[in-house]
């Protein structure tokens, strides 16, 4: 791990450490997988093997590089977990088993993540994860409290994120639960659109997260959204450089097509997989889905042929929204979406943009936040403005549209460029 030999710096160096909530994830969570080789019927994900470091070197490694997340011995987790006992059980995936726990001395609800030993992820992924996360702070990332590298024990201790995955709501919905309404889902997608800026635009050298997925948008009480899972993650190209070579690793469905080809990895292919996981949430619909007819298994294919005609735009909108969101707001979503989803990376913007798009969307109408459960749609006129034609309200109509039409002129404009090179360059 002779990459992470020297530390991150950040714009954000100095921001407070996140309040210790932490993070809970779902059971049967998918592992990161490598993309299958395209052909009919073959939707299942495979796993990549992962390379190992050895325990003794991964050890001197953490405590060079003088991580200032906190150590645990292994007593302290099994007392904290009730010794690993299967009610405190929360959630499974490639790393292996997250439970629910409390920490003796403070009495912090954490979620403790251990490493199975014989699992798909190995000890350069727990070695990533630390060093990420420990150097890496912001409001939407999930907070690591600490660590366990005990003989052959490993462990991670996260704040408790007690609403579970955006998964648990958007596509895996139990029946009692009520759907996510539209300004939930365009905050949910604002937040994981900041941390995804975070990584690329204020980490120094900048991150590439490489595994965005429902899953790993983790939520609290208030259904704020923080990205997990960082084991994946890779330093971004410095200098001249253009990409970084890697192995495919991740989720079949939210890779991007260049990554899945190539192995070439940017900060753009975090932009697809964001994408991909945006039109989910517009859609409610799983990007990878067998149990639908043909043609409509693969969410980004669905999509593709709406996306070019705006009268089609409402046949996207979750059936469990009812029609309670602004139609014009639905527009732009899915204007975003497409923009992201471009199968050229250039061409698509970067996380920046998106952010500046995504927050004329994030907020409700009438005072900036809504609830989970409640109605805050407004009348089917859907022009995101008052009765009373108040001129604030007008004011900020305008400049949200303003923002995204510029966003969505953006994309046009490179892809007349990108189109006018690749001719010149084929004369």
């Amino acid at each position: 791990m002779s990459c992470f030999s020297f530390c991150f710096t950040s714009h954000e160096n100095n921001e407070k450490k996140v309040s210790k909530k932490t993070s809970g994830r779902r059971k049967g969570d998918s592992p990161a997988a490598d993309p299958p080789h395209p052909g009919p019927g073959n939707h299942n994900p495979k796993v990549a093997p992962v390379e190992t470091t050895n325990k003794k070197d991964s050890d001197k490694e953490v405590q060079n590089n003088n991580i200032a997340a906190q150590t645990f011995n292994f007593r302290q987790l099994a007392t904290a977990t009730k010794n690993f006992r299967q009610e405190c059980l929360i959630g499974e995936g490639g790393f292996g088993r997250v439970y629910k726990g409390q920490l003796d001395k403070t009495g912090l609800v954490v979620a403790v993540k251990q490493l199975d030993r014989n699992g798909l992820q190995g000890n350069r992924e727990f070695l990533v994860e630390v060093l990420m996360l420990s150097l890496l702070h912001h409001e939407n990332l999930v907070n690591l409290i600490g660590y366990c590298a005990d003989g052959e024990q490993r462990l991670l201790v996260y704040e408790y994120m007690p609403l579970g995955s955006l998964e648990d709501h958007l596509l895996d919905l139990a029946p009692e639960k009520k759907p996510l309404d539209w300004f939930t889902r365009m905050k949910i997608a604002l937040q994981a659109a900041k941390g995804l800026e975070y990584l690329h635009e204020k980490a120094n050298p900048p991150v590439i997260y490489r595994d965005l997925k429902s899953s790993n948008i983790l939520l609290d009480n208030d259904f704020n959204a923080k990205l997990s899972d960082f084991g994946l993650a890779k330093l971004g190209p410095v200098g001249d450089k253009s990409h970084v070579s890697s192995r495919i690793m991740g989720t079949y469905g939210y890779c991007a097509p260049e990554y899945q080809r190539t192995g070439q990895l940017t900060v753009k292919s975090d932009v697809y997989s964001f994408g991909v996981v945006f039109l989910e949430l517009i859609t409610g619909r799983r990007v990878i889905d067998t149990t639908r007819c043909t043609e409509e298994q693969n969410l980004i294919t669905w999509a593709q042929p709406v996306f070019k005609d705006p009268q089609r735009f409402p046949e996207l909108a979750d059936p469990l929204l009812h029609g309670e969101f602004p139609l014009r707001a639905l527009h732009q979503a899915v204007a975003i979406a497409a923009m992201c989803l471009q199968e050229e990376q250039a061409v698509r913007p970067l996380m920046t943009d998106v952010v500046t798009a995504l927050s004329f969307l994030g907020n409700s109408p009438s005072d900036g936040t809504v609830s989970h459960g409640a109605s805050p749609s407004p009348p089917p006129d859907h022009n995101m403005a008052s009765g009373n034609g108040n001129l604030h309200d007008e004011e900020s109509i305008r400049e949200r549209q303003k923002a995204v039409a510029e966003a969505i002129e953006w994309g046009s404009t490179s892809r007349h460029n990108a189109s006018r090179s690749g001719s010149a360059s084929s004369l």
